[in-house]
């Protein structure tokens, strides 16, 4: 290794064990932060489709009351002692180093985060829901999202990427009742008109095939191809609990694609909290879809889909697969639970009713501090599926367990499944393999 390297890797350790704290907490939207400060760092050697690098990573977070920092320094190093090409190029990838910054939560009065998107939603998620404006590490981009609620009405907003034309989505809601003597009834009080507009102003959002580089469209288009692409809609809730330890909310959903198809949802969601120890998040809805229309339009897996390489030359966007999307019914069920803000289980599937392989999966699982001296994570998001658990194209997952020999350090692995597409058309599978020391003090 070069003296360079070795001098990089020198300051960052010293970084890393001796400044940041963090606020441990979860990523589902934020509901179940905690307050504990942590400092965090380490080093280790990953394998990036059979190269090995040796890694160093910072990644500080800290919160002080409603305000919450992340960092994300990655140096891969390879056996030259260079970093890897391509990770610190233009000015956006230093950028990147802050992975987010933010105030509040989602649901506050006032809420707004910038950097690293993980969970973005609208309204009751029937336009956009669990989005990721982050396919990987070599694609994150720094987007935002800011709400304000002022009791009468308020709005939802997103864009997922500041430094170019990206996804745009918007949400306004008024409590009209609100406005007249009956505000302080219950349930009724509470009642909710909302309307949302959500746009990928990337011109190749909308386009079914086309050509790499912005060149004219060369293969089938739609009517609608070079147009951005949109959904709108409108939405009502009322809330039917708002007590200390239950609430509980019906709502109902009508959404459109541009120049698609609709269609519509109605669901519940309830929330109970249980004396501090406990907090149980779950949904469900009944849904009426038409042809040409995929609820959740803008998903977990958006960033990854939007589009796709044919060959070298072509690419075929998601929404290639609208004309081929048929009118059906179907479901959606979602559950999050947190145990003494530690223990966290997310799950959400949706699926059309009679017709297979065409579900949607997410799961997440959050165990640190549950058994002594052992860390344990993971994710998967899965659409198409058949196989639930199969790790394909369709498919992102990882998971990371670790040891802690002593109060400070943790050992663990981190694996991770990616996929590049090939020139042939095929999808290639990226395994990432990452073996981590990280010194962790908590106070």
């Amino acid at each position: 290794m070069s003296s360079t390297a070795r001098w990089l890797t020198s300051i960052v350790m010293v970084l890393a064990m001796s400044a940041g704290l963090v606020a441990q907490g979860t990523s589902a939207q934020g509901l179940m932060q905690k307050q504990q400060q942590t400092l965090e760092g380490g080093a280790g050697v990953t394998v990036i489709d059979g190269e090995v690098f040796y890694l160093v990573t910072v990644t500080p977070e800290f919160a002080f009351g409603k305000f919450g920092l992340g960092v994300d320094l990655n140096l891969r190093i390879n056996r030259e002692g260079k970093i890897r090409p391509g990770d610190y190029v233009h000015f956006s990838d230093f950028l990147r180093i802050i992975r987010y910054a933010r105030w509040g939560q989602k649901g506050d009065e006032f809420y707004t985060r910038v950097g690293a998107l993980d969970y973005s939603r609208l309204g009751h998620g029937f336009i956009m829901y669990n989005y990721r404006n982050s396919a990987s590490y070599d694609r994150r981009t720094t987007g935002i999202e800011l709400d304000v609620d002022f009791d009468k009405y308020g709005f939802e907003s997103v864009y997922s990427d500041v430094t170019a034309a990206s996804l745009l989505g918007l949400r306004g809601y008024v409590r009209p009742v609100k406005f007249t003597p009956a505000a302080k009834i219950p349930i009724i009080g509470g009642f909710e008109l909302g309307a949302t507009y959500a746009t990928d102003l990337d011109k190749t959002s909308n386009r079914t095939f086309g050509q790499v580089g912005g060149l004219p469209s060369t293969g089938i288009a739609n009517a609608n191809s070079g147009s951005p692409m949109a959904v709108y809609g409108v939405d009502a809730g009322l809330p039917l609990l708002s007590l200390a330890a239950v609430k509980s909310t019906l709502y109902g959903d009508l959404a459109k694609i541009k120049g698609y198809g609709n269609g519509g949802a109605v669901g519940i969601d309830l929330n109970f909290y249980g004396m501090g120890l406990i907090w149980i998040g779950a949904k469900y809805e009944r849904r009426w879809l038409g042809d040409q229309f995929l609820p959740s339009y803008f998903d977990a897996l958006y960033e990854h889909d939007r589009y796709g390489l044919i060959d070298t030359t072509h690419f075929m966007s998601k929404a290639a697969s609208l004309p081929y999307v048929h009118k059906s019914q179907g479901y959606f069920g979602q559950i999050i639970i947190s145990i003494l803000n530690t223990f966290n289980i997310v799950g959400g599937y949706q699926a059309p009713v009679g017709v297979k392989n065409q579900g949607v999966f997410h799961a997440e699982l959050q165990t640190p501090a549950v058994i002594p001296q052992i860390v344990f994570g993971g994710g998967f998001d899965k659409r198409n599926i058949g196989p639930v658990f199969k790790c394909d194209e369709n498919s992102i997952l990882y998971a990371e367990l670790g040891y802690k020999p002593i109060p400070y350090m943790i050992v663990s692995m981190l694996y991770q499944w990616t996929f590049a597409k090939q020139a042939d058309g095929t999808y290639a599978t990226q395994k990432r393999i990452e073996p981590k020391v990280r010194f962790v003090y908590s106070f």
